[in-house]
Formats: structure tokens, C-alpha cells, sequence
């Protein structure tokens, strides 16, 4: 009887602190729903997991690690929602088995070999849809299917909570790949925090949270994130041997980041150092740092889009704003943690303007990364003073496919000096006849990678084998390498851009435009019927294609003088200055100009004739090295030099 009225009297004491909490029904209900907050507090009087069963549904998770209506959990130091569950949700992990593309495609592959279809569809939901997959396995089942799938509400959450902190800290985790995930079946969930409180986990849901180091380590994301599949011919025969679809994980373990400790979760997760209550509705929970976000950001911003817009016909019930948070984040991702392109005139001469263009990788993994649709596209922009265009490399058409393509598929270019040439970072595979493919069972050899590799990535590395640079990228002088210096995590493109007579100032602007999924990509599968791919080519058709620019630069009124020497007898000197003084002379006329500029175009000094009555000119470059400009213009004609400030 004592026991009773203790726990009566929590419960009071509970209600009476939580009664003092100021709280405002607006806020609350532009966040969530009255039957959403009933879900909630409805959720504490579930039944635990079932015995025999080994994954919980994502909503379970979310009355505790959803939004909190008080304000007091899962939030940051500013009060500011930080919950795990809608992040999580419009996350491409969240959506992952209800992705319309991944389903169109799963098709393609069924219908392309109709003899593999089980084997195909098996291994494809392993990693889009883990925890049905997983749960058929372990109560005996052979296979898996998307009709298994479409039935089965373990298997449409997706990449869940528990079908990612169920992973076991195997010593074969980072070892075996292509959906070999090794689980922990005793209802235990691991996570980053010492000394977990259990006994609230235990109770609502019968699973017990346990401290473990390595769900923050790279290896943890490995089952999934290195596919492996097995190669047929165009008789579907197959060849025996196999075709890497994508490493991301070992692109990352060939690279300077593991050394450094920067892992996936690093960038895909970010932390935040604000103490975060981790669960609802229990008071006393101590704050946890650092607190990982849950938004998964990557670069797939075209499908999450895209399933906002068909989310009620994809059986997708997130709010609109869950997913425009998404996609800021998304966005924040590609446009600043994922390249840089740096532009420069390198020279100007014989009617030419020698332009380069410097791309910097600063992902953990080549970029782009993943499935191989995905492709950067650079798009180089060189125009007179009055706007009119001299070249243009890279320009996309109203369907966002890029003009003028080259077949069979667009070469790696060190040099550009065409229009019609463009530089598309891109893997392309090929089937056993050497041909493109865009069908993955037909993949028998790549014809194409030369993705940016990481900062750190080298050829001599162990894991090299299963993430090659191939085609004309491997003996491009600069791409990763900075002379004899490997793993640069860099590729500089050369244009050389003929200026046809023109002598007047010109504008360079540069771009980068990534995209998930080209036009080009689904054209194999267009041709095929079936109410997956029928279903995607509709919503496809609808969709904003528009590729994303993730990196820029502009130089503006750069000048490029005239093609005849003013002066055979000109002099400007020393080049290169290793202490930035440089000296004009034998002008040999009082009416000059010098203007001195950087290699960004901008226009540093400007010395008039008045000042320059005499035959030698002395001007002591900026402090800072690099490369720059002079324009001496005597009697109205002008020649450009470049020097070299080392």
C-alpha cells in the first residue's frame, strides 16, 4: 500500500511541475496536429516489443524522440526544435523504400532479366528497406520482394532508427558490404552516450539503449554504402564476375579523413555542443553532448523534392515544412561543404585568352558520389564587355540535358578548346561489350570515372582497387596530383578560348552544376512499362530537373589587349619578382598609362601619363603573391603582360 501511494504521489508531483511550464497552444499547433500531440501522449501506454520481433516501426520512437510540446526535450540551448524523429523523416533514410526512382528502377532490372528478378529485388531492399528485409530473414523466410514490401510497414519505414542503432559492433562491420548488415538481435540499441538511462526505453518500448563507440565511426555506414553486384551479359548469362556500383565508403577510407577522425557522421550528422534532453516526458533526464543532428543531408535534393510534391500518392504523410527543412539543409551541404571552383587567366596571347579553372573536392568520398546517374556538370561563360558571348562550354537545354552531347559519352578533358567539348565528372558503365548501360545487372566494367577524388585519395592506397579513376583522367597531369605530389583532391580544366579578333575587356563566368538524375539516364527505361516505372516517368515529368549549382566564380573586365607589340623595345622586369618590385622601361613616349590588376580582374592601381613624364616606370606589386597584370597603354594602343609574383 505504501508502494502505491509513493508512485501516486510521483505522479502528482510530476503534474504539478509540469502545470508551471509556461506553454502556448499556438506554437504547438503550428508544429503538430491535435491527433499528432494524441499520438504522443497516447504512445507511453504501448506494448513493448514483441518477443520474436527485432525492429520497431519509427513511430514508436517518436513520442519520446519526436517534438516535444513542453519545450524542454529535444531541443537546443535556444529552444530551438532538434528533434531526432523529423529530421530523420524527409531524410533520403526516411524515405528511402517509398522513393519512386529506386522503385522504377528496381523494375527496369526485373523487367531487363526477368530470370534474376528475386535475386535482384533481394538485394535492393536490403539496404532501402532493412528492417523488413532483416525481419524475413531472421523468421525464416528465402526472399523479400517489393510485393513483401508495399504490405509491410517495418519494411516502408525505411532506413529506421532501429534498423541503423541495431547494428552490432561486429568485427566484420567494415569488412563485408552490399547490404551484409550484421544486427544485434537482443534488443539493444546502441548509441554514442555513456552511461544511457535504460529504464524509460525498457519500459515503453522493451529495448535497452547501450553505449558504443562505434556508431560514430565510418565503418558503421559500410554495409550499405559499398554495393557489390553480380554482371550478365546482354543474354542475361552471367559472366562471373562483378561490378562495383558504388564505394563510397572505401572512396572515404582512401582519403585523408580517417586519419583525422572526420567520419560520415561528421558531415551527415552534425554536432551541435548544446546539452539536448534526449526523450520526452521524463523529467530529470541529464542533457547529452555533443548531440548529432538527424537531417542526413547529401546531395539528393532533386527526389526529396520531388516526393514533397506526390508525397500523398507515395503513402508519405510528413508536413510540408519537415521537408523544406530537409532541403535547407541539403542545400547548406552542397553549395558550401562540397566544392570550390576558383577561375584565373593564366595568359592572354596569340588572339587567346588562356583561362583556368580550379576545382576543389572538399567532400569525405569522390564527388559526385553513390548511384552512378549522378554527374557535375562545368559550365565555362566567356563574354565581351557588352555582354555578347565568345565561348560557351557546359550549357544545358530546356530539359536540362546538355547540349550538344557526344557519343558514345562525353571524354575527360585536361584541355578544352571547343565549345562543343564539355567537362562532366561522371561514372559511366559499360556492359560486356563495351558499350554504355545504364541497366546495373549489365554493368560489366566502367568506361568512365573520373570523379574528384578526396583530399588524401592516391593509387597506391589498398582500397584503390575498388574505386578507380578511369579513362583519360588517370594521365591527366593535374587531376589529383599538384606535380609529383598525390591526393590533391583537385582537378584544374584548361580553357583555351579563341578570342577572334577581339580586343576589348572580357568577363569569365564559371559553374558547377550538380545532378542526381540526367535525362539521358532514363532513357533505357522509358521504353519499358510497369506501374513502378509508369508511376516515376509521371511524377519525373512534372518535376523541377533543375541542377543545383554548388560552386561559382565570375572575373570581370579583364583585359586583353592588342595583338601587335607597342614596342619591340619594352621592358617590364624582373618577371618573375620574388620581392614584387617590378620596373618598366624604354617607354620611349610621355603619354602613358599603366594599370596593374590581379588575376580575379580586379583593378588594383591606375598610374595616368601625368605621373609617368619620363622613360622607366617603377611600381612595387601588394603584398600578397600571385599572379598579376600589367596594361601599359602608350598613345592610345595597349599591351597586357603577366607577371609572376613568387
Amino acid at each position: 500500500m505504501k508502494n502505491k501511494f509513493a508512485v501516486l504521489a510521483s505522479v502528482i508531483t510530476v503534474i504539478c511541475i509540469a502545470s508551471t511550464i509556461p506553454f502556448k497552444p499556438e506554437i504547438a499547433k503550428a508544429y503538430h496536429t491535435k491527433e499528432q500531440i494524441a499520438f504522443f501522449t497516447n504512445h507511453k501506454m504501448m506494448t513493448p516489443i514483441a518477443p520474436g520481433e527485432y525492429f520497431m516501426i519509427p513511430q514508436e520512437c517518436q513520442g519520446c524522440h519526436g517534438y516535444d510540446t513542453l519545450g524542454l526535450a529535444n531541443v537546443d540551448a535556444n529552444g530551438h526544435d532538434v528533434n531526432l524523429y523529423d529530421d530523420w523523416e524527409t531524410s533520403m533514410m526516411g524515405l528511402s523504400a517509398k522513393d519512386p526512382f529506386w522503385r522504377a528502377k528496381l523494375s527496369h532490372e526485373m523487367l531487363h532479366n526477368p530470370s534474376h528478378a528475386i535475386e535482384t529485388q533481394n538485394l535492393c531492399i536490403t539496404c532501402h528497406a532493412p528492417a523488413g528485409h532483416y525481419t524475413a530473414m531472421f523468421k525464416g523466410q528465402q526472399n523479400y520482394t517489393l510485393a513483401d514490401l508495399v504490405n509491410d510497414s517495418l519494411g516502408l519505414s525505411g532506413v529506421s532508427c532501429t534498423a541503423c542503432h541495431a547494428i552490432s559492433d561486429s568485427s566484420t562491420l567494415g569488412t563485408l558490404f552490399t547490404g551484409n548488415i550484421p544486427y544485434d538481435t537482443n534488443k539493444v540499441m546502441f548509441g554514442p552516450f555513456e552511461f544511457p538511462v535504460a529504464g524509460p526505453m525498457q519500459l515503453y518500448v522493451g529495448l535497452t539503449p547501450t553505449f558504443s563507440t562505434h556508431v560514430s565511426e565510418g565503418r558503421f555506414c559500410s554495409p550499405c554504402h559499398t554495393l557489390i553486384s553480380n554482371s550478365f551479359d546482354l543474354n542475361n548469362v552471367p559472366t562471373g564476375t562483378t561490378f562495383i556500383e558504388q564505394a563510397t565508403y572505401h572512396e572515404w577510407l582512401n582519403s585523408s579523413y580517417p586519419s583525422q577522425e572526420i567520419t560520415c557522421q561528421t558531415c551527415h550528422m552534425p554536432q551541435i555542443e548544446d546539452p539536448v534532453v534526449l526523450a520526452n516526458g521524463n523529467i530529470g533526464l541529464p542533457g547529452r553532448t555533443p548531440f548529432n543532428l538527424h537531417q542526413f543531408a547529401g546531395a539528393n535534393s532533386f527526389m526529396v523534392r520531388l516526393i514533397k510534391q506526390n508525397k500523398t500518392s507515395l503513402g508519405v504523410t510528413a508536413p510540408d515544412y519537415n521537408f523544406d527543412s530537409t532541403l535547407v539543409a541539403i542545400d547548406k551541404m552542397l553549395t558550401t561543404q562540397t566544392l570550390t571552383a576558383t577561375a584565373s587567366i593564366n595568359s592572354i596571347a596569340n588572339d587567346t585568352a588562356y583561362i583556368d579553372v580550379l576545382l576543389h573536392n572538399k567532400a569525405g568520398h569522390k564527388f559526385p558520389s553513390g548511384y552512378p546517374s549522378r554527374r557535375a556538370v562545368v559550365q565555362m561563360v566567356v563574354t565581351k564587355a557588352n555582354g555578347d558571348t565568345l565561348f560557351a562550354s557546359g550549357l544545358f537545354d530546356s530539359a536540362f540535358e546538355v547540349l550538344n552531347p557526344v557519343a558514345p559519352f562525353e571524354p575527360h578533358h585536361d584541355v578544352i578548346t571547343s565549345p562543343n567539348q564539355k567537362q562532366i565528372y561522371e561514372m559511366v558503365m559499360g556492359n560486356i561489350i563495351g558499350n554504355p548501360t545504364t541497366v546495373l545487372e549489365q554493368a560489366y566494367a566502367p568506361l568512365k570515372d573520373n570523379r574528384i577524388p578526396p583530399l588524401g585519395f592516391t593509387t597506391q592506397h589498398y582500397a584503390y582497387d575498388t574505386c578507380q579513376i578511369i579513362g583519360s583522367a588517370s594521365g591527366d597531369p593535374d587531376f589529383n596530383f599538384n606535380g609529383a605530389i598525390e591526393g590533391t583532391g583537385k582537378d584544374a580544366v584548361h580553357y583555351h578560348v579563341s578570342l577572334g579578333g577581339y580586343t576589348g575587356a572580357i568577363n569569365v563566368f564559371t559553374a558547377v552544376y550538380y545532378q542526381t538524375l540526367p535525362p539521358a539516364f532514363l532513357n533505357d527505361m522509358s521504353t519499358f512499362s510497369s506501374p513502378e516505372i509508369n508511376s516515376f516517368m509521371t511524377m519525373y515529368a512534372n518535376a523541377d530537373k533543375s541542377p543545383v549549382k554548388v560552386a561559382a566564380d565570375t572575373l570581370l573586365n579583364i583585359p586583353t589587349g592588342i595583338h601587335n607589340v607597342i614596342s619591340e623595345s619594352l621592358k617590364i622586369t624582373p618577371n618573375p619578382t620574388s620581392d614584387g618590385r617590378i620596373i618598366i622601361s624604354d617607354l620611349k613616349s610621355p603619354l602613358v598609362t599603366v594599370e596593374l590588376w590581379d588575376q580575379r580582374g580586379k583593378r588594383i592601381q591606375n598610374f595616368n601619363e601625368n605621373a609617368l613624364d619620363r622613360n622607366t616606370v617603377e611600381i612595387q606589386l601588394p603584398k600578397v603573391k600571385g599572379i598579376y597584370y600589367i596594361r601599359v597603354t602608350i598613345n592610345g594602343q595597349s599591351q597586357t603582360k603577366k607577371i609572376l609574383y613568387i
